[in-house]
């Protein structure tokens, strides 16, 4: 198996336990909050990062993966800007209404492709934004239903899109830029959000609820749904960094919004959840815009993986001809030859 065949199946296997993943947790968590009154979402969320913390100390232990320690300031502020954009989230949903809270999160992958424009001179095609519209009319149509604007709301959501654009940026760009493993990234960086959350969460919960989580009734049957909330979540936290880092943020939200139509078919199928003809037109919609979205990604892809086993096949020629011409008796070609790859080198 070449390279790019195992690069492929690892991205697919990412993306198929994101999906998988999310799904789970966002049915657990229903349950816990519907059915049993658990409704701490924030702290629930701070619980998740230092469970999934405390999972990857065992795994570095048991030696599955290598600790990489870089620029600590890095760590720590991707680790707080993390925390925030959550906290952000929560409350933006808190102060508007579930219509313009579905708008806030659709207005993250135009934000994105925005600042990657203008920041990192990243190019989408037309065909690749044609998708995306068509993605989130998709998306629109299945949640969104009111529409109620206030001014506190507003600017909590733009806050939150902000901070999840870039928190997510900083995801593939740390990885790259520091050459490090999304399981290295998550290690780090997972200390920083857990406590960022500790802090806020209560204040942020008991804001939003009017309770306190401290003196929440925890039954039996609650502590069981938090535990495995908190064992699904380090799956969710481990293919969220492992996508983003493969992949793109935008790809990333474009497989949330996936997630999304797959929670209101299983909300219809499993919890029997009301669902009308706008969820199943705007759900296919939307599937027609991922499928779009793919098509074209693979084929822009195309040319790049061509031109990268190119370049390959002829730096393997370069490294041959010498030894060919010396076989030849020609004394002068070697010294030609490796003139002209280090003259290459140097391009690169």
């Amino acid at each position: 198996m070449s390279e790019g065949q195992r690069f492929q199946l690892g991205t697919i296997g990412a993306l198929g336990l994101s999906v998988v993943s999310s799904v789970s947790i966002v049915i657990c968590n229903k349950a816990l909050i519907s059915t049993l009154g658990f409704t701490f979402a924030t702290t629930l969320t701070s619980w998740h990062l230092l469970v999934t913390f405390c999972s990857l100390h065992v795994a570095l232990w048991m030696n599955f993966f290598e600790h990489k320690p870089f620029d600590p300031k890095a760590v720590m502020g991707f680790g707080i800007l993390n925390g925030t954009s959550i906290g952000l989230l929560n409350l933006s949903l808190g102060f508007n209404s579930v219509g313009f809270y579905q708008m806030t999160k659709l207005a993250i992958i135009p934000c994105t492709v925005l600042l990657e424009t203008l920041f990192f001179s990243k190019q989408f095609s037309k065909k690749i934004r044609f998708s995306l519209t068509v993605l989130l009319m998709g998306v629109g149509i299945a949640t969104v239903t009111d529409l109620q604007l206030n001014v506190m709301g507003s600017v909590l959501s733009l806050l939150a899109v902000i901070t999840t654009c870039v928190a997510q940026i900083m995801t593939n760009t740390i990885q790259k830029k520091f050459k490090v493993s999304s399981t290295q990234l998550l290690y780090q960086s997972c200390p920083y959000q857990a406590l960022t959350l500790f802090i806020i969460g209560p204040f942020l919960d008991a804001l939003l609820t009017n309770q306190n989580v401290f003196a929440f009734k925890y039954t039996p049957q609650v502590l069981a749904f938090i535990v495995l909330s908190c064992l699904i979540s380090v799956s969710v936290n481990f293919s969220t960094f492992l996508v983003i880092g493969k992949t793109s943020p935008v790809t990333y939200q474009v497989l949330g919004h996936l997630k999304t139509c797959l929670v209101l078919a299983f909300g219809y199928v499993l919890l029997h959840d009301p669902f009308s003809w706008r969820n199943i037109l705007g759900i296919l919609v939307a599937v027609v815009g991922m499928v779009l979205y793919s098509y074209f990604c693979t084929r822009d892809a195309q040319p790049k993986a061509n031109e990268a086993s190119t370049q390959l096949s002829q730096a393997k020629e370069s490294e041959i001809d010498p030894l060919i011409n010396v076989e030849n008796g020609n004394e002068s070609s070697p010294q030609k030859s490796a003139a002209w790859s280090s003259d290459k080198d140097l391009h690169a």
